[in-house]
Protein backbone atom coordinates (compact mmCIF):
# COMPACT_ATOMS: atom_id res chain seq x y z
CA UNK A 1 0.00 0.00 0.00
CA UNK A 2 1.27 3.36 -0.82
CA UNK A 3 1.99 5.90 2.06
CA UNK A 4 1.02 9.19 2.54
CA UNK A 5 2.61 11.30 4.38
CA UNK A 6 2.03 14.42 6.31
CA UNK A 7 4.97 16.91 4.83
CA UNK A 8 3.98 20.27 6.90
CA UNK A 9 1.00 20.95 9.08
CA UNK A 10 0.15 24.16 9.82
CA UNK A 11 -3.49 23.91 10.29
CA UNK A 12 -4.31 25.40 6.82
CA UNK A 13 -7.86 26.37 6.80
CA UNK A 14 -8.17 26.23 2.86
CA UNK A 15 -4.98 24.55 1.89
CA UNK A 16 -4.72 24.83 -2.28
CA UNK A 17 -2.65 26.07 -5.63
CA UNK A 18 0.36 23.97 -5.22
CA UNK A 19 3.17 24.77 -7.53
CA UNK A 20 6.73 23.40 -8.02
CA UNK A 21 9.57 25.23 -8.78
CA UNK A 22 12.01 22.55 -10.77
CA UNK A 23 15.57 25.12 -10.48
CA UNK A 24 14.80 25.90 -6.73
CA UNK A 25 13.35 22.61 -6.01
CA UNK A 26 10.72 23.91 -3.86
CA UNK A 27 6.83 23.45 -3.61
CA UNK A 28 4.52 26.61 -3.03
CA UNK A 29 0.95 26.48 -2.31
CA UNK A 30 -1.69 28.88 -0.33
CA UNK A 31 -4.03 29.21 2.85
CA UNK A 32 -6.63 30.68 1.11
CA UNK A 33 -8.82 31.21 4.03
CA UNK A 34 -5.54 31.51 6.21
CA UNK A 35 -4.34 34.44 4.02
CA UNK A 36 -0.75 32.33 4.48
CA UNK A 37 1.40 31.78 0.96
CA UNK A 38 3.60 28.96 2.06
CA UNK A 39 7.46 27.28 0.51
CA UNK A 40 8.56 24.03 1.38
CA UNK A 41 12.41 23.14 0.63
CA UNK A 42 12.37 19.92 -0.72
CA UNK A 43 16.46 19.65 -0.17
CA UNK A 44 16.58 21.07 2.74
CA UNK A 45 13.35 19.93 4.62
CA UNK A 46 11.91 23.53 6.07
CA UNK A 47 9.07 25.29 5.45
CA UNK A 48 8.77 29.00 5.33
CA UNK A 49 6.23 31.67 5.02
CA UNK A 50 6.40 34.27 2.22
CA UNK A 51 3.04 36.57 2.64
CA UNK A 52 1.02 36.90 5.15
CA UNK A 53 -2.16 38.99 5.72
CA UNK A 54 -3.06 38.44 2.30
CA UNK A 55 -5.87 36.33 0.36
CA UNK A 56 -4.25 33.90 -3.03
CA UNK A 57 -6.71 31.91 -3.92
CA UNK A 58 -4.34 31.05 -6.86
CA UNK A 59 -0.88 31.44 -8.55
CA UNK A 60 1.37 30.95 -11.16
CA UNK A 61 5.05 30.89 -11.46
CA UNK A 62 5.49 34.34 -13.40
CA UNK A 63 9.22 34.89 -16.34
CA UNK A 64 9.87 38.62 -15.52
CA UNK A 65 9.94 37.26 -11.89
CA UNK A 66 7.75 36.20 -8.62
CA UNK A 67 4.16 35.05 -9.41
CA UNK A 68 1.16 36.28 -10.74
CA UNK A 69 -1.47 35.88 -7.68
CA UNK A 70 -5.37 36.00 -7.89
CA UNK A 71 -8.01 36.09 -4.95
CA UNK A 72 -11.31 37.33 -4.85
CA UNK A 73 -10.85 41.38 -5.16
CA UNK A 74 -8.35 40.34 -8.83
CA UNK A 75 -5.61 39.62 -10.79
CA UNK A 76 -2.58 40.57 -9.12
CA UNK A 77 2.10 40.60 -9.63
CA UNK A 78 4.14 39.61 -7.26
CA UNK A 79 8.07 40.29 -7.05
CA UNK A 80 8.22 38.67 -3.29
CA UNK A 81 9.92 42.20 -2.54
CA UNK A 82 7.16 44.18 -1.55
CA UNK A 83 3.21 43.63 -1.67
CA UNK A 84 1.02 42.03 -4.43
CA UNK A 85 0.32 45.02 -7.03
CA UNK A 86 -2.97 45.02 -8.35
CA UNK A 87 -3.32 43.91 -12.41
CA UNK A 88 -6.99 44.28 -12.52
CA UNK A 89 -10.02 43.90 -11.29
CA UNK A 90 -12.78 43.81 -13.58
CA UNK A 91 -13.29 43.18 -17.25
CA UNK A 92 -16.57 45.70 -18.51
CA UNK A 93 -19.15 44.72 -15.97
CA UNK A 94 -17.73 41.65 -14.50
CA UNK A 95 -15.75 41.43 -11.87
CA UNK A 96 -12.42 39.45 -11.42
CA UNK A 97 -13.45 37.51 -7.99
CA UNK A 98 -11.39 34.26 -8.88
CA UNK A 99 -10.41 30.66 -7.79
CA UNK A 100 -7.77 29.02 -9.27
CA UNK A 101 -5.74 29.71 -12.03
CA UNK A 102 -2.84 28.44 -14.53
CA UNK A 103 -0.78 29.63 -16.91
CA UNK A 104 -1.07 28.71 -20.80
CA UNK A 105 1.78 27.40 -23.14
CA UNK A 106 2.26 31.47 -24.67
CA UNK A 107 2.07 32.65 -20.71
CA UNK A 108 -1.16 33.93 -20.54
CA UNK A 109 -3.16 33.43 -17.16
CA UNK A 110 -6.39 31.06 -17.17
CA UNK A 111 -8.40 32.10 -13.84
CA UNK A 112 -12.24 30.90 -13.05
CA UNK A 113 -14.49 33.15 -11.05
CA UNK A 114 -16.29 31.92 -7.89
CA UNK A 115 -19.95 32.48 -7.21
CA UNK A 116 -21.32 29.84 -5.76
CA UNK A 117 -24.38 30.30 -3.93
CA UNK A 118 -26.84 27.64 -3.34
CA UNK A 119 -29.85 30.10 -3.56
CA UNK A 120 -28.92 31.07 -6.99
CA UNK A 121 -30.78 29.80 -9.93
CA UNK A 122 -28.27 30.43 -13.16
CA UNK A 123 -24.39 29.94 -12.19
CA UNK A 124 -22.99 33.40 -13.00
CA UNK A 125 -19.23 32.60 -12.98
CA UNK A 126 -16.63 32.70 -15.87
CA UNK A 127 -13.14 31.67 -17.30
CA UNK A 128 -11.47 34.68 -17.51
CA UNK A 129 -7.73 35.00 -19.95
CA UNK A 130 -4.92 37.32 -18.71
CA UNK A 131 -2.62 38.40 -21.85
CA UNK A 132 0.81 38.64 -21.87
CA UNK A 133 0.69 42.58 -21.70
CA UNK A 134 -1.94 42.69 -18.68
CA UNK A 135 -5.32 42.90 -20.08
CA UNK A 136 -8.55 40.57 -19.12
CA UNK A 137 -10.69 38.66 -21.91
CA UNK A 138 -13.74 36.44 -20.96
CA UNK A 139 -12.80 32.95 -22.41
CA UNK A 140 -16.10 31.15 -21.37
CA UNK A 141 -19.04 32.12 -18.72
CA UNK A 142 -22.03 30.09 -17.42
CA UNK A 143 -20.22 28.64 -13.64
CA UNK A 144 -20.39 28.57 -10.03
CA UNK A 145 -17.49 27.17 -8.57
CA UNK A 146 -14.74 27.51 -10.47
CA UNK A 147 -11.23 25.20 -9.44
CA UNK A 148 -8.69 22.75 -11.01
CA UNK A 149 -7.37 23.47 -14.77
CA UNK A 150 -5.13 21.40 -16.40
CA UNK A 151 -3.98 20.76 -20.15
CA UNK A 152 -2.95 17.84 -22.10
CA UNK A 153 0.81 17.39 -23.45
CA UNK A 154 0.30 18.26 -26.81
CA UNK A 155 -1.67 21.31 -25.59
CA UNK A 156 -4.32 21.08 -27.59
CA UNK A 157 -6.61 19.92 -24.78
CA UNK A 158 -7.85 22.51 -21.73
CA UNK A 159 -9.31 20.65 -18.95
CA UNK A 160 -11.40 22.69 -16.40
CA UNK A 161 -13.76 21.77 -13.55
CA UNK A 162 -16.59 23.53 -11.71
CA UNK A 163 -16.52 22.00 -8.51
CA UNK A 164 -20.38 23.02 -7.90
CA UNK A 165 -21.83 21.51 -10.90
CA UNK A 166 -19.50 18.08 -10.15
CA UNK A 167 -18.26 18.08 -13.80
CA UNK A 168 -14.59 18.08 -15.49
CA UNK A 169 -14.95 19.76 -18.80
CA UNK A 170 -12.69 19.61 -21.81
CA UNK A 171 -12.45 21.91 -24.34
CA UNK A 172 -10.30 22.58 -27.70
CA UNK A 173 -7.83 24.54 -27.02
CA UNK A 174 -5.93 26.79 -29.60
CA UNK A 175 -2.41 28.04 -27.52
CA UNK A 176 -1.16 30.39 -30.11
CA UNK A 177 -4.56 32.33 -30.39
CA UNK A 178 -5.54 31.36 -26.64
CA UNK A 179 -8.68 30.14 -28.18
CA UNK A 180 -11.22 27.65 -26.01
CA UNK A 181 -13.89 25.83 -28.05
CA UNK A 182 -16.27 22.17 -28.14
CA UNK A 183 -16.81 22.41 -24.38
CA UNK A 184 -17.84 19.30 -23.17
CA UNK A 185 -18.40 17.09 -20.32
CA UNK A 186 -15.09 14.66 -19.66
CA UNK A 187 -16.14 13.73 -16.03
CA UNK A 188 -19.16 14.13 -14.65
CA UNK A 189 -18.79 12.82 -10.83
CA UNK A 190 -21.01 11.06 -9.54
CA UNK A 191 -23.29 12.59 -6.01
CA UNK A 192 -21.75 9.94 -3.68
CA UNK A 193 -18.52 11.09 -4.04
CA UNK A 194 -16.67 13.93 -3.44
CA UNK A 195 -16.21 17.06 -5.31
CA UNK A 196 -13.69 17.11 -7.86
CA UNK A 197 -11.43 20.14 -6.97
CA UNK A 198 -7.92 21.15 -7.94
CA UNK A 199 -6.36 19.32 -10.62
CA UNK A 200 -3.29 18.09 -13.00
CA UNK A 201 -2.19 16.06 -16.05
CA UNK A 202 0.28 13.29 -16.28
CA UNK A 203 2.97 12.61 -18.59
CA UNK A 204 0.83 9.99 -19.82
CA UNK A 205 -2.13 12.58 -20.58
CA UNK A 206 -3.70 11.06 -17.22
CA UNK A 207 -6.04 13.89 -15.62
CA UNK A 208 -5.93 13.96 -12.00
CA UNK A 209 -8.29 15.32 -9.33
CA UNK A 210 -8.62 16.03 -5.87
CA UNK A 211 -11.89 15.10 -4.48
CA UNK A 212 -13.26 17.54 -1.56
CA UNK A 213 -15.22 15.75 0.67
CA UNK A 214 -13.95 12.15 -0.91
CA UNK A 215 -10.49 11.76 0.90
CA UNK A 216 -8.41 10.88 -2.17
CA UNK A 217 -7.17 11.40 -5.53
CA UNK A 218 -8.78 10.33 -8.57
CA UNK A 219 -6.72 9.25 -12.08
CA UNK A 220 -8.55 9.34 -15.11
CA UNK A 221 -7.71 7.83 -18.20
CA UNK A 222 -7.69 10.31 -21.18
CA UNK A 223 -11.50 9.10 -22.09
CA UNK A 224 -12.41 9.66 -18.53
CA UNK A 225 -12.61 6.59 -17.15
CA UNK A 226 -11.51 6.26 -13.53
CA UNK A 227 -8.18 4.41 -13.66
CA UNK A 228 -7.65 4.52 -9.86
CA UNK A 229 -8.55 6.69 -6.55
CA UNK A 230 -5.69 6.96 -3.71
CA UNK A 231 -6.53 7.47 -0.62
CA UNK A 232 -5.53 10.53 1.20
CA UNK A 233 -5.64 10.59 4.82
CA UNK A 234 -7.64 14.37 5.19
CA UNK A 235 -11.79 14.39 4.19
CA UNK A 236 -11.04 17.53 2.34
CA UNK A 237 -8.68 16.95 -0.41
CA UNK A 238 -8.00 20.13 -2.49
CA UNK A 239 -5.59 20.09 -4.95
CA UNK A 240 -2.35 18.45 -6.16
CA UNK A 241 0.68 18.98 -8.47
CA UNK A 242 3.84 16.53 -9.45
CA UNK A 243 7.31 17.80 -8.67
CA UNK A 244 10.67 16.49 -7.10
CA UNK A 245 13.74 15.82 -8.88
CA UNK A 246 12.00 13.57 -11.37
CA UNK A 247 8.78 14.64 -10.96
CA UNK A 248 7.49 11.74 -9.83
CA UNK A 249 6.44 13.30 -6.17
CA UNK A 250 3.02 14.55 -5.52
CA UNK A 251 2.07 17.24 -3.18
CA UNK A 252 -1.46 17.28 -1.97
CA UNK A 253 -3.12 20.06 0.00
CA UNK A 254 -5.96 19.62 2.45
CA UNK A 255 -8.66 21.85 4.16
CA UNK A 256 -9.04 22.28 8.09
CA UNK A 257 -11.99 24.26 8.06
CA UNK A 258 -15.22 22.83 7.59
CA UNK A 259 -19.48 23.36 7.21
CA UNK A 260 -22.16 21.60 5.99
CA UNK A 261 -23.41 22.33 2.51
CA UNK A 262 -25.93 21.46 0.21
CA UNK A 263 -23.68 20.07 -2.19
CA UNK A 264 -22.13 17.50 0.17
CA UNK A 265 -22.67 13.72 -0.44
CA UNK A 266 -25.07 12.31 1.20
CA UNK A 267 -24.11 10.94 4.39
CA UNK A 268 -21.14 13.17 4.44
CA UNK A 269 -20.53 14.36 8.58
CA UNK A 270 -19.34 18.03 8.52
CA UNK A 271 -18.62 17.71 12.45
CA UNK A 272 -16.51 15.17 12.74
CA UNK A 273 -13.33 13.27 11.86
CA UNK A 274 -10.12 14.71 10.10
CA UNK A 275 -10.94 17.19 7.56
CA UNK A 276 -7.38 18.29 6.79
CA UNK A 277 -4.84 21.05 6.90
CA UNK A 278 -1.92 19.39 5.85
CA UNK A 279 0.25 19.37 3.19
CA UNK A 280 0.64 15.73 2.10
CA UNK A 281 3.68 14.00 0.06
CA UNK A 282 3.15 10.33 -1.76
CA UNK A 283 5.04 8.50 -4.83
CA UNK A 284 3.19 6.30 -7.01
CA UNK A 285 6.20 6.16 -9.57
CA UNK A 286 3.73 7.69 -11.81
CA UNK A 287 5.69 10.52 -13.95
CA UNK A 288 4.19 13.98 -14.02
CA UNK A 289 5.73 16.82 -16.18
CA UNK A 290 6.12 20.76 -15.60
CA UNK A 291 3.10 23.63 -15.15
CA UNK A 292 3.75 26.53 -17.96
CA UNK A 293 4.52 29.60 -16.47
CA UNK A 294 2.87 32.90 -16.77
CA UNK A 295 4.73 35.74 -19.09
CA UNK A 296 2.70 38.90 -17.90
CA UNK A 297 3.67 42.69 -17.84
CA UNK A 298 1.36 45.28 -16.52
CA UNK A 299 0.16 46.85 -19.45
CA UNK A 300 1.35 50.36 -19.91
Amino acid sequence: MTQCNKLVDDGNLCGEGPLWDPKKQIVYWTDNTGHRFFAYDWRARRREVLLEKFEVTGAAFNQPGGFVLINNSGVWLWDQQAQPVLLADRVGDAKLQLNDCIADPQGRLLAGSCFYNPAEKFPLGKIFSVQTDGRVEILDEGFQLANGFGFSGDRKTLYFTDSAARVIYAYDYDAVAGKASNRRVFVKVDSAAGLPDGLTVDAEDFVWSAEWYGSCITRYDPDGKIERRVPIPAKQTSSLIFGGPEYRDIFVTSAAHSEATPIMPPGYDPNSGYFGGALFHLNLGIQGRPEYVANIRKAG
